[in-house]
C-alpha cells in the first residue's frame, strides 16, 4: 500500500508541477485541481506528506524507462509492413484478396473475418482496415466501419478513400455534418471523384434540410405520406365525425387558443378529450395528438404496426459505395 501511496503522490506532484506552470487554460487548470482533490482523497495522501517523496520526479523516471527501449517504443508505435517477411506480406495481400472476392458475392461477414486475418498478419496496412470498414457498413455496424477508418487515417493521413467511408458510416448514423468534413477531406486529396461529389452534396442536402424533430424514430415523412394505405386511412379518419369534432376543438381553440382555455359557443370538447386546458398550455395539444394517435391505431392496427416496423429496421441512405 505504501507504493501506491508513493506513486500516488508522485503524481499529484506531477499535477501540481503542471498547474504552476501557467501554461494551462482555467478549464483545465480546474480539471487538473478537481483530479488532484480526487487522487488525495482516493489514496489518503497529501503533499505535505513528504515522506511519500522520491528521489526522482515522475517525469524523469518516465524519460529513463523510455530511453532503455527506443526499438521496442518503435516496433509498437511506428511498425511498417518492411518489418515484415515477403512471405508474410504476400499472404496478408491473399487475405485481403479474399476478403473482396467475398465482398463481391455480397458474403459480408466472410469478408469480415478475411481482412481480420490479413490485419493480424499486417496492423499497419490502412486498405485492410478500409476495406473491413466496407464489409462492416454492409452489415450495419456502422460504429465499427468509423473505428475501422478512423485506424486507416491514422496510419495512412493521405488515404482518401478512408475518408469517403468514414463519411458513408457518419451518413449512416445520422451525423451528416461530420459526414460532410470527411467528404470534403476526401475531395480535397481526390478531387476528380465523382463518388465523393456526389456523396456530399447528398450529406448537405441532409444537413440543411435536418431538423430538431429529425431524430424522432427516424420517420420519413415523404415516405409516409406516398404510402398509399396510409393516405387511405388518414382520408377515412378526417371524414370521421369524432375525427372532424376533434379537429375542430383544436382549430377553435378548445385546447389552449382560447382565452382561459374556453370553447367557442356550439364546439364541445371531442369524446374523451377531457376538460379543455388552459391558454397556452401545450398539454391540451399533446392531449389532441394522442386522441388523434388513438383514433388511427383503432382505425387500422396493422397498418400502424406495419409502419412502426419500417421505422424501426429503415436503414439511412448513405449515398454511394466504391467497392474495395
Amino acid at each position: 500500500m505504501t507504493d501506491n501511496k508513493r506513486l500516488a503522490f508522485s503524481i499529484i506532484q506531477f499535477l501540481h508541477d503542471q498547474l504552476q506552470s501557467g501554461n494551462l487554460s482555467s478549464g483545465a487548470q480546474e480539471s487538473l485541481e478537481v483530479a488532484v482533490q480526487c487522487l488525495e482523497t482516493a489514496f489518503e495522501v497529501s503533499t505535505d506528506d513528504q515522506s511519500l517523496a522520491v528521489p526522482v520526479t515522475l517525469p524523469e523516471i518516465f524519460t529513463s524507462a523510455t530511453a532503455k527501449y527506443p526499438v521496442q517504443s518503435q516496433v509498437n508505435n511506428n511498425s511498417t509492413p518492411q518489418s515484415l517477411s515477403e512471405q508474410q506480406k504476400a499472404e496478408a495481400e491473399l487475405l485481403k484478396s479474399d476478403g473482396n472476392d467475398q465482398m463481391k458475392v455480397e458474403n459480408f461477414a466472410a469478408a469480415v473475418e478475411f481482412y481480420s486475418k490479413a490485419i493480424a498478419i499486417n496492423p499497419q496496412n490502412a486498405v485492410y482496415y478500409c476495406n473491413r470498414a466496407a464489409a462492416y457498413s454492409k452489415l450495419g455496424n456502422y460504429a465499427g466501419a468509423v473505428q475501422d477508418c478512423e485506424q486507416a487515417i491514422g496510419i495512412d493521413p493521405s488515404y482518401s478513400k478512408a475518408y469517403g467511408r468514414m463519411g458513408l458510416a457518419l451518413a449512416s448514423l445520422n451525423k451528416h455534418t461530420e459526414a460532410v468534413n470527411y467528404y470534403k477531406k476526401a475531395l480535397e486529396l481526390d478531387p476528380d471523384n465523382d463518388t465523393y461529389k456526389t456523396n456530399l452534396k447528398i450529406a448537405e442536402e441532409k444537413m440543411e434540410t435536418s431538423s430538431p424533430t429529425a431524430g424522432m424514430g427516424g420517420v420519413d415523412l415523404a415516405g409516409l405520406l406516398s404510402n398509399p394505405g396510409f393516405m387511405n386511412m388518414a382520408s377515412s379518419l378526417m371524414n370521421n365525425p369524432q375525427v372532424q369534432q376533434l379537429m375542430s376543438g383544436m382549430m377553435s381553440g378548445a385546447y389552449g387558443g382560447m382565452p382561459g382555455g374556453a370553447a367557442p359557443p356550439g364546439a364541445g370538447a371531442p369524446t374523451g378529450a377531457g376538460p379543455a386546458a388552459p391558454a397556452g398550455d401545450l398539454s391540451g395539444l399533446i392531449q389532441a395528438g394522442q386522441q388523434f394517435a388513438q383514433q388511427m391505431q383503432q382505425q387500422n392496427p396493422e397498418l400502424i404496426e406495419q409502419l412502426r416496423s419500417q421505422m424501426r429496421n429503415r436503414a439511412p441512405s448513405a449515398g454511394n459505395e466504391e467497392q474495395p
